[in-house]
């Protein structure tokens, strides 16, 4: 007989989209419950593909912040699970949970209302991890799961989970509303200068303050190294502070910016940046934010020295 504590698929918030992408160790694991997603549950899939466990994760948390809705979810695979669950977690609204058993993820639904699920490819064989997908999609917030003991939760914790529904999202929002007085884009964001760390760039030391979905102000250190990168989104920026090159690999372009000057950035178009000094730059986008991977810091690191070596 089944169990009637047991949460319901009827009973849980209907979810439309997953926002999926893994490492190269999880990606078959990805790719099995991609599929499963499709082609058994009828759900549509935004497939990122594979990455660096840090920028994939941070791809598929910043798709899932930005979507505003419980219908949109995201699902998440690395060796252990844990790495991308951190680098997924880095933006409001969005809780990654790693989960290797059907108990984790019913309790990561009704407590913590996950909407991103992480998996681990090494501990996890596809078939149990359907499962456990399974149970995350099914699974309602404040339901019945193991932590309660299977029982209804009391409404003194109904109360609170219900609280922290709503003061969760709101860490990692800026505390205070964008000044609306100031005309000038730039202007408004050099007046709230708290920056917060940020680390998701490999060879990049990144402290970045996001006034508005497309746009930031950013400092990185000196000697940092973005390795070769593209977005789907066009991009300007103008040079603050300090000196920084830009290699445009897809025109073949070298620029050395400094104080003042712009440079806009096509969509799609490969560029590596090296930073000589402490650096600050303004930054547009059109879109929502992604970036992907094109070479990693080694060769970057490489790339730059042999050009080094070759100036007179």
């Amino acid at each position: 007989m089944a169990d009637s504590s047991a949460p319901s698929a009827a009973a849980a918030p209907r979810t439309t989209k997953i926002i999926a992408g893994a490492d190269p160790f999880g990606a078959p694991l990805k790719d099995a419950l991609v599929s499963h997603l499709r082609d058994t549950l009828h759900i549509e899939v935004e497939d990122l593909g594979t990455g660096p466990y840090y920028s994939i994760a941070a791809d598929v948390g910043r798709r899932v912040s930005s979507s505003g809705g419980s219908e949109t979810r995201g699902l998440v695979a690395c060796g252990t699970g844990c790495g991308v669950s951190i680098f997924a977690n880095k933006f409001p609204g969005a809780f990654a949970a790693t989960c290797l058993s059907v108990a984790d993820a019913v309790n990561a639904r009704s407590i913590n209302n996950s909407n991103i699920l992480a998996v681990s490819a090494t501990s996890t064989p596809p078939g149990p991890a359907v499962e456990i997908l399974r149970a995350w999609l099914d699974t309602p917030f404040k339901s019945p799961c193991p932590a309660s003991g299977d029982q209804p939760w009391s409404d003194d914790l109904q109360e609170f989970l219900d609280r922290a529904l709503v003061e969760t999202p709101k860490i990692g929002v800026p505390a205070s509303e964008p000044d609306d007085s100031a005309s000038c884009a730039i202007c408004c964001l050099a007046k709230r200068r708290e920056l917060n760390p940020i680390d998701i760039i490999p060879g990049g030391s990144m402290k970045i303050l996001r006034e508005t979905p497309t746009s930031a102000i950013v400092r990185f250190k000196a000697g940092s190294v973005e390795p070769a990168h593209h977005h789907t989104f066009g991009h300007d920026l103008v040079v603050l502070e300090g000196k920084k090159s830009v290699w445009n690999l897809t025109k073949k372009e070298r620029h050395d910016l400094v104080v003042g000057d712009y440079l806009f950035t096509p969509a799609g178009d490969v560029h590596r940046v090296q930073y000589h000094e402490e650096t600050e730059f303004f930054i547009k986008w059109d879109g929502h934010w992604d970036m992907f991977f094109d070479e990693d810091l080694e060769t970057a690191k490489k790339a730059i020295a042999e050009e080094s070596s070759s100036l007179p």
